[in-house]
C-alpha cells in the first residue's frame, strides 16, 4: 500500500512589526542646544515653528541657549492653561528684546515644557533632557530591535517551507516495513506506530538522504491497521539543533492497511488451480 502525506504546516504567522519610534531633529546627545524664535513669531501663523526647534534635547548639565533675533518674546518654564500661564521656574529669560538671549543648564533628567509670556496663547515649546550619552544606549537598543525582528522574519520564512513525506509500507516477514521519501535533505523527525491504540513503534531519527526506512515488528489489517505519524523536528546536521530550521511538528499521518497480502494471493492461487481444474473436466472430445 502506498499513502502520500503532504504537509499544509502550521505556518508561523509571527511576522513581527518593529515600530521604531521617530526621533526630533535636535536628538542628539548634545552639551549644547540653540532654540530661536522664528521670523513669524509675532503672529499665530507661526503654527508649531514658532520655537526653532519646537522639541530640542539636552544632556544633563548641558547648556541651552535661548535666542531671540527679532520681535520682543521670553522662553518661561511652564505650562498655559486656556490663557492662563502656569511657570514652573526652572528658568525664565523675561522679556528679550530683538538680538539679546539667555541661558540656561540642564540639571534634572525629564522634559520642561516651556512658552513665551507675551505670547501665550500660541508659542509653546519643550525641552527633553536626558543622561549623557542617551543616545548611544538607544541606537543600541535600535540596533538589538532590529536584529531581533531580522531574526524573527528568518525564522517566519523558514517556518513557510512546507516539507512533504511520502510513506510506502510492505510487508516483509512478520513485520512491516516503513519506507520515508523527504522533500528535503537532513530532516530530523519522530517516527510513531500505534496499533489498536497501543503504541508499538517510536524511535527519533535523522534522514541524511532524502530515503530511509523503519521496520515495525507487526502487520497491519482491516480490523486491526497500523498508524504512523511523521513528526518534524527541523532540518539540519543532527549535533546543531540550535541551527535547525524548517516546519516542527506534525507533519504527515498514513494508515497501514495491507491491500493485497498473503491471504489474497494464496486465494488467488487457489483461484486459478480451480478454474484450471474446471476447464480440464470440461473438455469437449468429440465422438466419431
Amino acid at each position: 500500500m502506498k499513502t502520500k502525506a503532504i504537509c499544509s504546516f502550521f505556518v508561523l504567522f509571527a511576522i513581527a512589526a518593529v515600530m521604531i519610534s521617530s526621533t526630533p531633529a535636535a536628538f542628539a546627545d548634545h552639551a549644547e542646544v540653540t532654540i530661536a524664535t522664528s521670523e513669524d513669531a509675532m503672529s499665530p501663523d507661526c503654527g508649531s515653528e514658532c520655537y526653532t526647534p519646537s522639541t530640542a534635547t539636552v544632556d544633563v548639565g548641558g547648556k541651552v541657549i535661548f535666542s531671540n533675533p527679532t520681535g520682543f518674546h521670553s522662553f518661561t518654564a511652564g505650562t498655559v492653561d486656556g490663557f492662563t500661564p502656569n511657570p514652573t521656574e526652572e528658568f525664565d529669560t523675561g522679556v528679550l528684546e530683538p538680538g539679546q538671549s539667555g541661558e540656561w543648564i540642564a540639571t534634572t533628567v525629564g522634559e520642561v515644557p516651556y512658552y513665551c509670556s507675551l505670547h501665550a496663547s500660541y508659542m509653546f515649546g519643550t525641552i527633553i533632557v536626558q543622561e549623557a550619552h542617551a543616545d548611544e544606549a538607544a541606537e543600541a537598543a535600535e540596533a538589538a530591535e532590529a536584529a531581533e525582528a531580522a531574526e524573527a522574519a528568518e525564522a517566519a520564512e523558514a517556518a513557510e517551507a512546507v516539507l512533504m513525506v511520502t510513506i510506502t509500507d510492505s510487508v516483509v516477514d512478520d513485520g512491516t516495513q516503513v519506507d520515508l521519501e523527504f522533500s528535503e535533505l537532513h530532516v530530523n523527525y519522530e517516527i510513531t506506530a500505534t496499533q489498536n491504540g497501543e503504541e508499538i513503534y517510536k524511535e527519533t531519527a535523522h534522514s541524511m538522504e532524502m530515503t530511509t526506512s523503519h521496520m515495525v515488528d507487526a502487520i497491519g489489517s482491516d480490523d486491526s491497521p497500523i498508524d504512523i505519524e511523521i513528526v518534524s523536528l527541523g532540518i539540519g546536521p543532527p549535533d546543531a539543533e540550535a541551527d535547525w530550521t524548517g516546519p516542527l511538528g506534525s507533519v504527515a499521518t498514513s494508515q497501514i492497511v495491507p491491500e493485497f497480502g498473503t491471504i489474497a494471493m494464496m486465494i488467488l492461487a487457489v483461484a486459478i488451480i480451480s478454474i484450471v481444474a474446471v476447464t480440464a473436466k470440461s473438455r469437449v472430445v468429440p465422438r466419431f
